[in-house]
């Protein structure tokens, strides 16, 4: 039996749908419940339900034998993981946002970027040559170029819905991510046998 954590939320629900139409989970999880941990009829899955940026620890540490995690939290992490697989589900981008009278090629001094990706945001303006003081937030991005706290934001969009709603516009994408199957070395050695069946029935979308 593989022990796979998955992050709390859409995504965990996105890749139940997917594991149960693999025949790899049974039914859905009951969203009521305060269970973090579940093991169904079928006996192929252990799942724990953890916090989404919570999800590559798990796994790196051996609390997890595999994971699925947005590609920004494992490029942000830089974890010695191995990602084996492109779930194509939980598409998003990483893009950076600001009003539109922000450019980047009229600002004179240091740029203030508020983020919850502070090592992804240094690398992008690092390779464009430009000198940033990141402000790492944890939650409402998007208020901090209206209120002053900085002249734009590195965040995840999806729809553009609330970026569109804060009067912020997209400027740049700097990453495609989607969700990935990723396995700790010493487990996929482990367990090789159903890993390698979970990573070819996954393959198969």
């Amino acid at each position: 039996m593989i022990t796979l954590a998955l992050p709390k939320g859409r995504l965990a629900d996105e890749s139940i749908d997917l594991l149960i139409k693999k025949k790899w989970f049974s039914k859905k999880i009951d969203e009521s419940s305060r269970e973090l941990t579940f093991i169904d009829s079928l006996n192929r899955l252990k799942i724990l339900l953890v916090k989404p940026l919570d999800v590559a620890t798990y796994v790196q540490e051996s609390a997890a034998d595999a994971g699925i995690l947005g590609l920004d939290t494992l490029n942000e992490g830089k974890f010695d993981l191995l990602n084996v697989l492109d779930l194509k589900i939980g598409k998003c981008r990483l893009s950076l946002a600001s009003t539109k009278e922000f450019s980047l090629e009229n600002f004179k001094r240091k740029i203030k970027v508020a983020t919850k990706y502070p090592n992804l945001t240094k690398d992008f303006f690092f390779t464009k040559g430009i000198n940033c003081e990141v402000i790492k937030l944890y939650g409402s991005i998007e208020l901090a170029p209206l209120c002053g706290l900085s002249d734009c934001i590195v965040d995840l969009v999806s729809t553009g819905a609330t970026l569109k709603a804060n009067g912020l516009f997209e400027q740049e994408v700097i990453l495609e991510s989607s969700a990935r199957l990723v396995f700790n070395r010493s487990s996929l050695y482990r367990e090789r046998k159903e890993s390698l069946n979970l990573i070819f029935d996954l393959e198969k979308v």
